[in-house]
């Protein structure tokens, strides 16, 4: 019988409502960063870089992209005979389908794939999160403990803290108390998300608990198993992590990318983010251009002046463009004369000529303030931005646009213009 010490669970169905246009026609973990990457690449090399080579990805959402994207795990080194990455969407069964309802949920619902391959631990992930973490040592912290379940945890201001599952622990670690956002948090230990189980403990509790809606590790089977009495370890983490599931933090983890000794390093040697590449020319940056403190993907073509940005692969920014502060994604093409002031555009965009982007002053958004704020301008894939046309902060565009969808060649700050089909 083969088996594996410890198999990785991904769970990578979620929607990312708060990302707003960027992921109204995909999937949170699929969407891109950093110019090359795409989100889900960050815990998939984690695994590898980890000599975690068994993940199973759980998807739900607009898989499609994803699916592409990950294929048979080639970029990661995930293509084995035995283990490498499955992808593992909700299937019909002869008896009971049902959608994912709850992260546990779906691990339930994947009791078959776990056991499979016989592991002693299994390794639970989100994601949607931008960090470099060995399991491996959190493996190890696991076992020399005596936990049954171990939670990696950091802290956070405690004025976040009512936004997590808050852990408070002894001085050697144990868990003493689990409370799943609570309105007044105790401890600013945070719950990252990540866990190991033992893998007998895990299924126990998900079979004991499979009845419950929407099943959840947070709010069901942590407590289940502190109720129960099985040791539960706070594996304390130190490094950068950060959830980008705001259009304000997904733009900031960007521009932390730029900084001159940047937080969260993508040109490490020894841990390497990989990704599936696809097959592009190098850049070219024209004699005309400009360019300061950016990262630039393959294949673009940058004939302006770009400052502080990331820029994806297969980008064209033109002649006397300016662009400042922004993101700016896979095969976008940006026409000439325009002006662009923290915008994050996503994939696919084309913008024309004398285009102004992030002007005035910043007014609140009219339909959705808690998901366009901060000053931005968000631009949804495959929209189309006419000749000449201006457009305030806090604003939101999506779709095919023409001059009349404009008033007076403008959409004022905190105005929405959303033509595609949500």
């Amino acid at each position: 019988m083969i088996k594996k010490e410890m198999i990785a669970m991904l769970l990578a169905g979620g929607q990312g409502s708060r990302l707003g246009v960027l992921t109204s026609k995909v999937a949170k973990p699929a969407v891109s960063f950093g110019g090359k990457y795409r989100i889900i690449d960050f815990p998939l090399s984690n695994c590898i870089n980890s000599g975690v080579d068994t993940v199973g990805v759980l998807t739900q959402y607009q898989p499609l992209r994803l699916n592409t994207h990950i294929g048979i795990g080639i970029p990661w080194d995930l293509d084995r005979n035995f283990g490498g990455v499955t992808v593992l969407p909700p299937y019909e069964r002869s008896t009971n389908s049902e959608w994912y309802t709850g992260t546990a949920n779906a691990i339930y619902q994947n009791l078959e794939y776990m056991e499979s391959y016989h592991p002693d631990y299994v390794l639970i992930l989100s994601g949607d999160h931008i960090y470099k973490m060995d399991y491996e040592i959190m493996l190890d912290f696991h076992k020399r403990s005596g936990a049954e379940v171990t939670i990696a945890v950091m802290p956070v201001p405690m004025e976040e803290a009512s936004r997590f599952g808050i852990v408070i622990a002894d001085e050697n670690g144990r868990i003493t108390e689990f409370e799943e956002k609570p309105e007044h948090p105790r401890s600013n230990l945070a719950s990252m998300g990540i866990y190991i189980f033992n893998w007998k403990t895990l299924k126990e509790a998900l079979e004991t608990k499979a009845d419950q809606p929407a099943l959840d590790f947070g709010k069901h089977i942590i407590p289940y198993c502190h109720e129960k009495g099985s040791p539960l370890y706070a594996y304390k983490f130190t490094g950068y992590w950060k959830d980008v599931g705001t259009l304000s933090s997904y733009w900031e983890a960007n521009m932390g990318l730029v900084d001159i000794v940047p937080e969260f390093n993508l040109y490490e040697e020894y841990w390497k983010i990989y990704t599936k590449s696809e097959i592009l020319p190098p850049q070219y940056i024209a004699d005309s251009s400009a360019v300061d403190r950016c990262i630039i993907g393959e294949g673009s073509e940058i004939r302006g002046a770009v400052y502080n940005s990331v820029i994806g692969c297969g980008v064209t920014i033109g002649e006397g463009t300016v662009v400042r502060d922004s993101i700016i994604m896979n095969q976008t093409s940006i026409g000439k004369d325009c002006e662009v002031n923290k915008a994050i555009v996503a994939e696919n965009v084309l913008i024309g000529n004398h285009v102004r982007l992030g002007i005035g002053d910043a007014v609140e958004n009219e339909i959705a303030p808690h998901i366009y704020n901060q000053g931005l301008v968000t631009i949804g894939e495959r929209s189309v931005l006419p000749d000449g046309v201006s457009v305030g902060k806090n604003t939101v565009i999506f779709g095919e646009t023409d001059v009349t969808d404009y008033e007076n060649s403008y959409l004022a700050g905190g105005k929405s213009l959303i033509k595609a089909g949500e």
